[in-house]
């Protein structure tokens, strides 16, 4: 895989974006800002399907997209955009939209029985794009982005119009292409959920300006950013597989020296993978109960306090290295006491595993 160097700028009436960053090596990009924070514009940009001001440079790897005078358009920039909708020829069959594909790229790239296998859509080669489901239909569209054999590849918040059980089925074969195919991928949502399956590396856009970047697991806990204060708000982090217990249908996890407990795992102990513990699922008390129902209890220490903009607050707790975050009322918050620095112990009602286990 390759880095991606970006030094973008561009002025449409009263917006204006401004991003000038280079983002890791081997890592999936997400984009993540509320409507209007730039986020299609910046992709635009990328794919030269706008143009942006002088100046402008766009890099992957050692191969120039953009910049010292030299501007490629969009058909000579191998970089493949997947949208919102579809965008397949409703006339041509499944096998016809990939071949469309197949027979303009330029670069060597994965094959049609691979790509159709991880997105599972083999099935699906001799039926009508017009016949198949919105879901369905997103997944041929990022086959044909693939088998395009690009050197880049753009998701601008493809799920925005499938279902929940269509956007579960997508994100899983998403986790799958991202650990089969060494191509730098850049993936746009509002939904951090949605980031936290697949993305590496975070970009924080506020009207058109990149207000924080770096590892998602370290962004999604700070307490200064807007994504921590969005209703589904939750710490991304790390932890590893320990140990089954069959008796109980539970595995228990190593996370900075302490356990979590969740439901078995198909995975041998030793492996890595991520968590998504949501904020409102944390509860906070001074010591630690002897008698609950909750198996998960962490001794945390409170690194920090956010006022919320009601009846709630956000706390920020450490576990080691690691950061979770707790929502609670301001009511909780005085009868506790809480100060930072104070150790105490949190309450995790619910663990989620994100769908792809890989060493961070």
């Amino acid at each position: 895989m390759s880095e991606v160097g970006l030094d973008i700028t561009l002025a449409r009436g009263d917006f204006s974006l401004s991003v000038d960053t280079v983002l890791p090596d081997g890592a999936v990009t997400g984009i993540y800002g509320a409507s209007g924070s730039g986020k299609t514009s910046l992709l635009s940009c990328i794919a030269g399907l706008l143009r942006g001001e002088p100046g402008n440079a766009v890099r992957v790897g050692a191969d120039r997209l953009e910049g010292e005078g030299e501007w490629l358009p969009p058909e000579a920039r191998g970089v493949a955009y997947v949208f919102q909708d579809a965008r397949l020829f409703p006339h041509l069959d499944v096998a016809g939209n990939l071949d469309f594909a197949l027979r303009r790229r330029r670069r060597p790239g994965p094959g049609l029985a691979e790509v159709s296998e991880w997105l599972g859509i083999t099935g699906l080669l001799t039926r009508r794009a017009g016949d198949l489901s919105r879901g369905q239909q997103q997944r041929v569209a990022i086959a044909r982005a693939l088998l395009s054999g690009p050197r880049l590849v753009l998701m601008d918040e493809p799920l925005a119009n499938i279902d929940v059980s269509g956007r579960r089925d997508i994100l899983t074969r998403l986790a799958r292409v991202r650990r089969e195919l060494s191509v730098p991928m850049i993936y746009v949502s509002h939904d951090m959920a949605e980031l936290a399956e697949l993305a590496d590396h975070l970009l924080v856009l506020e009207e058109g300006r990149l207000v924080a970047e770096g590892p998602l697991l370290e962004l999604s806990s700070q307490l200064e950013l807007a994504l921590s204060h969005q209703e589904q708000a939750a710490a991304v982090l790390r932890a590893q597989v320990a140990e089954h217990d069959p008796d109980y249908g539970l595995s228990r996890l190593l996370f900075e020296g302490e356990t979590l407990w969740v439901n078995q795992l198909e995975l041998p102990p030793g492996t890595s993978l991520r968590l998504r513990l949501p904020a409102r699922d944390i509860s906070l008390c001074r010591e630690r109960p002897s008698q609950t129902s909750i198996l998960n209890l962490l001794p945390v220490r409170v690194t920090g306090i956010e006022p919320g903009q009601d009846s709630r607050v956000l706390v920020q707790l450490a576990v080691g290295r690691q950061r979770l975050l707790a929502r609670i009322t301001r009511k909780s918050l005085d009868a506790l006491e809480l100060a930072v620095g104070d150790d105490i112990v949190a309450q995790v009602k619910s663990v989620a595993l994100l769908n792809d286990s890989r060493d961070d």
